[in-house]
């Protein structure tokens, strides 16, 4: 069942009286300020609003619906600065039925910043891509969404990640920044494979480190750009032995030293006896020179992949 707030089509004021034109109303899951609930422009829950909603140059908040049960909801001026910060009962009729259960609005199922896989290319209201372009307010110029809606998941990521690229700079200050009409750069998973931190709160497994992930594995958004390789190390080959033989040819025949006089010379030792020895030592010594030459063989360095089988959706984050 549907219902609404009191403040719905109601006039809203500063402390001074002066309306709260451009004013912020956000609506939250009751119990919490970190998890938005959607509201809706219908009864039946099935086109969503903003959030948070914008009011009008007079101050006046939009019609809106909700889940029955409790809401918490937070109005601020333009600026951001809180006028009301509280929880609620949805008016409408009752939802009926036994039991005293609690009731479960199934559009909060999914919080800010969690990532959805949809098999579809589209925008998908609700949610933004994980493509790299930006978020911000109506007035931003934003890539991917410049709506109000985009101010939660704006000061998530903006705390979540600070490696984030915010437009102009980081003043420290989310909500200002997104106020200043800054724009925040999206995570970007553009053919990329999703995996886990290798630590997630505990210490790091291991099972994914910087040597083969190319950088830390441990710090959130970090990206591996490795898709393949040209050539293996010299440690990625197995150990072998190298065996055989080569044959360096025969020595000259001693019956045709006579006719090698040019390069032949008498030695004489102390004893009287002399033999006859090569002058040219180099074509005769113990370590002659083999040189051999022949064509280059195998490949030619073709890059091999290093990517597993795969299928691809678009991946959304959750406004």
């Amino acid at each position: 069942m549907a219902g609404t707030t009191p403040l719905s089509l109601v006039q809203q004021f500063d402390s001074t009286g002066t309306p709260l034109a451009g004013g912020l109303l956000s609506f939250f899951v009751a119990g919490t300020v970190a998890t938005p609930q959607n509201a809706f422009a219908d009864f039946g829950l099935t086109t969503p609003l903003s959030n948070p909603l914008v009011l009008d140059e007079s101050g006046r908040v939009p019609q809106h619906w909700l889940a029955d049960g409790l809401i918490h909801i937070r109005l601020t001026d333009s600026a951001g600065t809180p006028q009301v910060d509280t929880t609620m009962q949805v008016l409408g009729p009752s939802s009926g039925g036994g039991g005293g259960g609690g009731t479960v609005d199934p559009t909060a199922i999914i919080a800010t910043g969690d990532i959805k896989a949809r098999y579809g290319t589209g925008p998908l209201a609700g949610f933004v891509r994980l493509n790299g372009l930006t978020i911000g307010n109506a007035t931003s110029g934003s890539t991917e969404r410049a709506n109000a809606d985009t101010q939660a998941l704006f000061v998530y990521l903006y705390t979540a990640d600070t490696n984030l690229v915010v437009s102009g700079g980081r003043t420290g200050n989310a909500l200002n920044d997104y106020n200043a009409n800054k724009q925040l750069t999206l995570p970007d998973w553009r053919g990329r494979a999703l995996a886990a931190l290798d630590d997630m709160g505990n210490s790091a497994a291991g099972r994914l480190t910087a040597t083969y992930f190319g950088t830390t594995t441990t710090v959130l958004g970090a990206a591996s750009t490795t898709l393949d390789h040209t050539a293996l190390a010299l440690g990625n080959l197995p150990p072998y032995t190298p065996s055989g033989s080569v044959i360096l040819g025969q020595a000259p025949n001693p019956s045709n030293l006579a006719a090698n006089t040019a390069s032949i010379g008498f030695v004489q030792v102390a004893s009287g006896l002399g033999f006859l020895v090569p002058t040219a030592i180099n074509a005769w010594g113990n370590s002659p020179t083999l040189a051999i030459t022949g064509n280059a063989q195998g490949g030619t360095s073709i890059p091999f992949s290093s990517v597993q089988p795969t299928m691809l959706a678009t991946l959304y984050l959750k406004l």
